[in-house]
């Protein structure tokens, strides 16, 4: 995908890539902005410490997909 407001690829970043086997990867949401939601549309994995609920995004790769910008910018919208 060409580089745009939409997606880019930081190719110079020392994790890239932070997800293995990805073709392409959207690094604009390089923290995702959905990790404050309970239930996102990706598929993190939880994990009890210490009485808490935690949320592991380790192996989710829903912000770095490409077709998924208009969902998470409808959601981001949303929670303003």
């Amino acid at each position: 995908m060409e580089a745009s407001y939409r997606y880019y690829e930081n190719h110079a970043c020392e994790y890239y890539p932070c997800h293995k086997g990805m073709e392409a990867m959207n690094c604009l949401f390089c923290y995702c902005p959905l990790y404050h939601m309970e239930h996102c549309p990706g598929h993190p994995e939880y994990k009890e410490k210490n009485g808490k609920r935690l949320k592991i995004c380790t192996n989710c790769t829903y912000p770095h997909e490409a077709e998924h910008y208009d969902t998470i910018m409808k959601l981001l919208k949303e929670q303003i």
